[in-house]
């Protein structure tokens, strides 16, 4: 049972690092060929990224733990790796709903109470994406700072990684994490679920309005509706 949850997580592991670092490689490719990217492929990029630390920060020191491994981390790395992970995860997290959020903008059609915002949203991918990056980084260093922590030097065996760092935090400092951790994940989870929704809605409503503009049996072309979300 062991031997296959390690084989398991080596297989995700691998997957995950040589899918995200081949889309690094694709889109540094794009910056420095002069290629015109899509709208969507700052974010995918900065979702790569986020990924790619998740990956490395917990990923591989959990596959070799599976394997029976050991690694010795002191303390300054074990606070680095903790934090890199956690920053990877919650700007993963929120990168996706932003991806969600611009996709349900950009199929709106112009006529819509969206058109406004329509026009002006390409120029805030860049700075939204941003702020994400700054959020998380300052809310993952002030805790710690804030919190009382014991250290517990141990070598890294068959345990979690987590137990190479053990941290007291009190129950203010602790509650107050613990509170913006999972009001974040609400939150994303939310607006992700109502932009799928949104989309499925609007492409449905499309459909429906030009039906009798197409004949499938006639016309091998693809619909409006699966071109837009491609594109978007």
């Amino acid at each position: 049972m062991a031997l296959t949850i390690a084989m398991i997580l080596l297989f995700q592991t691998t997957i995950g690092i040589l899918g995200n670092f081949s889309l690094i490689l694709h889109y540094i490719f794009l910056h420095f060929s002069g290629c015109r990217s899509k709208p969507t492929d700052l974010i995918l990029t900065h979702l790569t990224v986020a990924n790619s630390l998740a990956i490395l920060c917990k990923g591989i020191p959990e596959t070799m733990l599976a394997f029976g491994l050991t690694c010795h981390v002191n303390k300054v790395g074990c606070h680095s790796f903790s934090f890199l992970d956690r920053v990877g995860r919650g700007v993963s997290v929120c990168t996706t709903c932003l991806l969600s959020v611009f996709q349900v903008i950009t199929i709106n059609p112009l006529h819509s109470r969206w058109a406004g915002l329509k026009l002006k949203v390409f120029k805030y991918i860049g700075p939204c994406n941003i702020m994400n990056w700054i959020l998380h980084m300052m809310v993952n260093a002030i805790f710690p700072i804030y919190a009382s922590t014991k250290w517990i030097n141990k070598t890294i065996a068959k345990e979690n990684m987590s137990k190479c760092c053990t941290r007291n935090y009190d129950n203010v400092t602790f509650s107050l994490y613990v509170t913006f951790i999972s009001f974040h994940d609400v939150l994303c989870l939310g607006f992700m679920s109502w932009a799928s929704a949104s989309v499925v809605f609007i492409l449905y409503k499309h459909k429906q309005q030009v039906q009798h503009i197409y004949n499938h049996k006639i016309t091998p072309r693809s619909s409006a509706e699966t071109r837009a979300t491609k594109k978007s």
